[in-house]
């Protein structure tokens, strides 16, 4: 990568959606490292706090199908949480390989923005109260910084207490 110039940044089809949508966001790229895909390294590579750097999992409930759950880089999807609110009595994340084919997104390039079809979302209750999260612009190696209440609205996202901290 050359330095010194800047790089144009390139839309991602997320971004398109929340342009059209008229909701403010700022795109944030940052290094991609293949071996360590996880929340926390974005939030190193970003200088942000991991409670401000949300990831978006994807989970199949024995009665509801897929639905999406967007929690800090920290936690984890606590799945009784998640069962009781989405309205199944069991769920489980889906396999890897099934990501593609269910959001068109992959593995560390997963937003609840712009998946191939709407399904129901929740984002956990702690992002309500951040004046902004990070979440997947839809690629590796860049990030969405958007109002929590603006995402939810347009994901028509409810907030609740679906995660706990990773031990």
């Amino acid at each position: 990568m050359a330095h010194g110039k800047t790089e144009k940044i390139e839309k991602t089809n997320a971004a398109r959606l929340l342009d059209r949508a008229k909701i403010a966001y700022e795109l944030v790229p940052y290094e991609v490292d293949e071996q360590n895909l996880a929340a926390t390294h974005v939030a190193e590579q970003l200088g942000e706090d991991i409670s401000t750097v949300y990831k978006t999992l994807v989970l199949k409930g024995d009665r509801t199908g897929y639905f999406v759950c967007v929690v800090p880089g920290d936690h984890e999807v606590d799945l009784k949480a998640a069962a009781r609110v989405s309205g199944n009595k069991k769920v489980d994340l889906i396999p890897m390989k099934e990501l593609l084919p269910v959001t068109g997104y992959i593995r560390g390039g997963c937003s609840p923005v712009g998946m191939k079809k709407a399904f129901p979302t929740y984002i956990h209750a702690a992002a309500e109260e951040l004046p902004f999260i990070y979440i997947s612009a839809g690629v590796r190696g860049l990030q969405l910084r958007v109002a929590p209440k603006e995402l939810a609205t347009y994901v028509r996202a409810t907030f609740a207490q679906i995660s706990k901290p990773m031990d």
